[in-house]
């Protein structure tokens, strides 16, 4: 077993990136919504744009507004792909998550959501393992 990332590292980053996109990708169980797994496919898109910044040492907000991460990339690093489409899933992060006013998400977004998720998290691996490291800082 590999050691542990250091702690608020890009590859710790990764690795929780990692962890949502598996938990995103279960079949779903019983009694579970797929607002649940979209939370987590919205989570692994949102941690490994954050391992990109910290790899690169870019301080950002601690939130979950994934149109806001995009545009703390630096410019040597192009955006991830369908940059457009990945800043839908910031809904996922908290509106629903929560009972309200709208209509669960069905098994069509669900996929979309996990696509997207999968494209994002290569990007981040790729974009980190391609490029030289900063000086990474939590």
């Amino acid at each position: 077993m590999p050691d542990k990332p250091l702690p608020g590292s890009a590859a710790d980053w990764l690795r929780r990136a990692q962890s949502d996109l598996a938990l995103a990708s279960i079949a779903l169980p019983r009694g579970v919504l797929y607002n649940e797994l979209c939370f987590h496919a919205q989570q692994s898109v949102e941690k490994s744009i954050k391992a990109v910044l910290v790899h690169y040492g870019i301080e950002f907000s601690k939130v979950h507004n994934i149109d806001y991460l995009i545009t703390r990339l630096p410019s040597q690093v192009s955006a991830p792909p369908e940059a457009e489409e990945i800043v839908s899933l910031t809904s996922y992060a908290v509106m629903f998550r929560y009972p309200g006013d709208y209509e669960d998400v069905t098994e069509e977004e669900y996929q979309w959501a996990i696509q997207l998720a999968r494209v994002v998290y290569a990007w981040a691996e790729q974009t980190i393992g391609s490029s030289q490291p900063s000086q990474e800082t939590d």
